[in-house]
């Protein structure tokens, strides 16, 4: 379950970075590119993703 939430956090971050990438007009080739819309829901995904991640190393189960 961790492991899996490392992933997911990873996998959102990337995601947000070509998001803000695209946004920002830095990465061609897309209906997004030039869309500042794109860069604020890139920096909100960024953000859940470093939360994520955070909670994901921090969080330790109970044993019973």
């Amino acid at each position: 379950m961790k492991a899996g939430a490392i992933v997911l956090a990873v996998l959102m971050l990337l995601t947000g970075g070509v998001w803000i990438g695209q946004g920002l007009g830095y990465i061609k080739g897309s209906f997004m590119t030039g869309d500042m819309h794109w860069f604020w829901i890139g920096i909100g995904m960024v953000a859940a993703a470093l939360l994520l991640g955070a909670a994901a190393l921090i969080y330790r189960p109970r044993r019973t």
